[in-house]
């Protein structure tokens, strides 16, 4: 069984910013998982396997200083066919400009109506961790063969050919002669 709050490590398949102004709430973007998820020795969740994720909030860089801002959430991963829901969340936020808003008050009264933050950025491969957000009953194959069951030599049917014995094996030491 997979449970609920397995840690699923996930990278950014493609960067997310509110540069450009094209980033809208409920958009989705591509993820795949960076480190494998092993169960008993067993990966069940292999590296390269796709997500997604959600953008939850967007506000873009504006005058006055204001700085971008995105969150965002994990949705899913996909392995085999089938969706496994995840949770976790992560987001970013600019550089305010609220400093050189203030020294440009200073000497120019107007000059913060044209001041701007800088806009959030989440680069591509950056890494976010999601959670399992269900129990994941899993099927896994036998480890190895079963045990070959041992029990006593059958005995040889009348009047059939004689049964091989095994060779036995004698050791002689170098004290004593054979005749």
């Amino acid at each position: 069984m997979l449970r609920t709050g397995t840690e699923v490590v996930l990278k950014l398949s493609e960067e997310l910013t509110t540069k450009g102004k094209k980033l809208r709430v409920g958009q989705r973007f591509h993820m795949e998982t960076a480190e494998p998820v092993i169960v008993q020795g067993m990966t069940v969740i292999p590296v390269g396997s796709p997500a997604v994720g959600e953008i939850t909030d967007v506000r873009n860089k504006g005058m006055w200083g204001k700085s971008g801002h995105l969150g965002a959430r994990v949705l899913y991963v996909t392995v085999n066919g089938r969706q496994m829901r995840l949770s976790g969340a992560f987001d970013d936020k600019g550089v305010t400009g609220t400093a050189g808003v203030v020294g440009a008050l200073v000497v120019v009264p107007v000059a913060g109506f044209f001041m701007t933050g800088t806009s959030a950025r989440v680069p591509l491969g950056t890494q976010v961790k999601g959670f399992l957000d269900e129990d994941v009953p899993l099927a896994m194959a036998a480890a190895g063969p079963a045990p070959l069951a041992v029990g006593a030599p059958a005995a040889p049917v009348l009047g059939s050919a004689p049964v091989a014995q095994p060779a036995v094996l004698q050791t002689v030491s170098a004290s004593t002669t054979v005749k």
